[in-house]
């Protein structure tokens, strides 16, 4: 089995979050592989960048996820560790990354995100940095 790490973001302007769209359809949150020698917080805000043009701000660290899938190949099972961290944009002018096949960067508002959101452990993380957010407005 293959331990894999990587490091995202659950990027908010105002009351919506940033969200991309894959090729398939599918929306997901801005994540992506740590490399060597760099750690959670640079790896979640490059992440950011790179898959939408947004430069962001770290909040603070709201947790990790944690699944099991099997590579492309088929032939090797590959365990992967996401950790999640809110984020500040300036700004919602976004470019999705087409070369990783998303089609589109859209901030969408809190009340839709998990409708929108595909998977399971997504909408979880993003679930408690929602809470995270509507308690620093109180």
């Amino acid at each position: 089995m293959i331990e894999e790490v990587s490091a995202g973001g659950i990027v908010r302007f105002g009351n919506a979050i940033l969200l991309l769209k894959k090729f398939n359809g599918h929306w997901v949150l801005p994540k992506g592989r740590v490399e060597k020698g760099e750690g959670l917080k640079a790896a979640a805000l490059r992440e950011v960048f790179e898959e939408t043009g947004i430069k962001a701000e770290i909040i603070e660290y709201i947790g990790k996820i944690n699944y099991n899938f099997m590579n492309i190949r088929g032939d090797e099972n590959i365990n992967k560790t996401v950790h999640w961290f809110l984020m500040t944009a300036k700004n919602m002018e976004c470019i999705p990354q087409k070369k990783e096949g998303f089609i589109e960067a859209q901030f969408i508002h809190i009340d839709r995100v998990l409708d929108k959101l595909r998977y399971l452990d997504e909408k979880k993380i993003a679930i408690k940095a929602i809470k995270v957010y509507k308690n620093t407005l109180q």
